[in-house]
């Protein structure tokens, strides 16, 4: 299971925001390609990026924080935020973006999300943002009357590569994630299903690897990794463990599996 730390930039800055409120943003890092580098120092192994002022205005607005995290480090990079069209898409993926997050758009627009599938294969993930099981769309400032599980299964022949799904009223919150509902959302669906919104300890973590079997195939972190509820070094090892061979473990020394 992949882990992705967050960086959410606002006006320039990493940020974290409060159920996804604007106005109740924290500001961790005034240089967010020296937070990437950091993350990467880490060892993790991809970066989450969201650009929020972008998500709200629905145009790239971060664009320049993005292109200076993009030199700053080697590690994979997914992008979303304000990404509304195929030259947008075309635009990140050759500035060396390695996958591009869509959206409001896959709502609105689902035929540009299979287009943009079919053109880059394996570079293209949906976000699915959901306030009390519905979709939430344009930095979340508008709430659908479509159900998460409806929308992530009209893709499922698409060749989306990820669906990154958020339970808005968990993120920033540090409340816990939603184990149920996305263990749930993954469950039903063949496309692997990155977790988002909540994750506040390494006893989260543990919740949703116990899932992996559902098809939880990562799981992005921000706020606890900022504030140091969660130890970088312990939550990889966590997330990278077999459970295989505790069970093998588990066998030799007697204990009951």
């Amino acid at each position: 299971m992949i882990l992705y730390p967050a960086i959410d930039l606002k006006d320039g800055a990493c940020v974290r925001l409060l159920r996804g409120e604007m106005n109740r943003a924290t500001v961790f890092n005034t240089d967010p390609a020296e937070q990437a580098r950091a993350f990467e120092s880490q060892g993790f192994a991809w970066l989450h990026l969201v650009d929020l002022n972008g998500a709200f205005e629905g145009h790239p607005v971060n664009r320049d924080a993005v292109e200076r995290i993009i030199k700053a480090v080697g590690m994979p990079i997914q992008l979303g935020g304000g990404i509304r069209n195929l030259e947008t898409i075309e635009f990140w993926l050759s500035q060396g973006i390695t996958r591009v997050i869509l959206g409001t758009v896959a709502l609105h627009r689902p035929e540009l999300v299979r287009e943009a599938c079919t053109k880059f294969p394996g570079r293209i993930a949906v976000g699915i943002d959901a306030r009390e099981g519905f979709v939430a769309v344009a930095g979340w400032a508008e709430t659908s009357v479509v159900r998460a599980l409806d929308l992530a299964l009209r893709f499922e022949d698409s060749g989306v590569a990820a669906i990154i799904y958020t339970d808005i009223n968990r993120d920033g919150a540090m409340g816990g994630v939603n184990v149920e509902a996305t263990a749930d959302l993954a469950f039903a669906l063949t496309t692997p299903v990155i977790a988002s919104g909540g994750v506040s300890s390494l006893d989260d973590l543990a919740a949703l690897k116990a899932e992996e079997e559902t098809g939880i195939a990562g799981v992005v972190v921000g706020r606890a990794l900022y504030d140091g509820r969660i130890d970088p070094l312990a939550a990889l090892q966590l997330l990278s463990a077999d459970p295989r061979e505790e069970e093998d473990a588990g066998d030799e020394d007697g204990t009951p599996c």
